[in-house]
């Protein structure tokens, strides 16, 4: 901020306030766009309640937006409330930002072992494949290799070591339910 003062432009502090904040914004409805319309798909294959299926006139899944919408708010308010009640909760940001990171990680490892495998059990066609993965199979054992890397360092950090514990409970807690519950009774459109 200091430089940008030295050169003339004294409001930039507000002006990189408004552009983070916008960003924000932005990432916060790209987010309740794309998770309401999951959860509508999700209520639709019988794998949330059917409440999940309304429209609004605008065609919006309406209980989706809303409940969506609730887990942000709460969000919002635990950032405020749980350093008051926990010590080593001024840092939730991190906690719950770091928690997705695990689950966001999956589908990456699904994709690149499928690849993988892809590639092993078609082997005489990947000469003529019009797309042809530079350096692999190596690149897809790299990727692999980073990504777990990536997971036991964040398992060592302290800030992080609690979420990425949570996120191996909760993929290991929705295994167990979706084959408990929903393994072969689920009909995908």
């Amino acid at each position: 901020m200091e430089t940008f003062a030295k050169i003339g432009i004294t409001a930039a502090a507000s002006i990189i306030n408004f552009v983070v904040i916008t960003a924000a914004l932005s990432g916060s409805n790209s987010g309740i766009y794309s998770a309401s319309r999951m959860s509508f798909t999700l209520a639709n294959n019988g794998q949330l309640p059917k409440r999940f299926l309304k429209l609004n006139r605008h065609g919006v899944p309406f209980y989706s937006v809303i409940a969506i919408s609730f887990g942000i708010f709460l969000g919002v308010v635990l950032d405020f409330v749980l350093p008051y009640v926990y010590k080593g909760a001024d840092n939730i940001f991190v906690m719950v930002y770091s928690s997705s990171v695990l689950p966001g990680m999956v589908p990456w490892f699904v994709i690149l072992i499928s690849q993988i495998e892809f590639r092993k059990q078609h082997k005489a066609k990947m000469d003529q494949h019009p797309f042809k993965m530079p350096f692999s199979p190596y690149s897809n054992y790299l990727t692999l290799a980073f990504l777990l890397l990536t997971l036991i360092f964040m398992f060592f950090n302290p800030e992080t070591r609690i979420s990425i514990i949570v996120g191996v409970v909760f993929l290991a807690l929705m295994t167990v339910l979706y084959f408990v519950k929903f393994h072969g009774k689920v009909k995908v459109d």
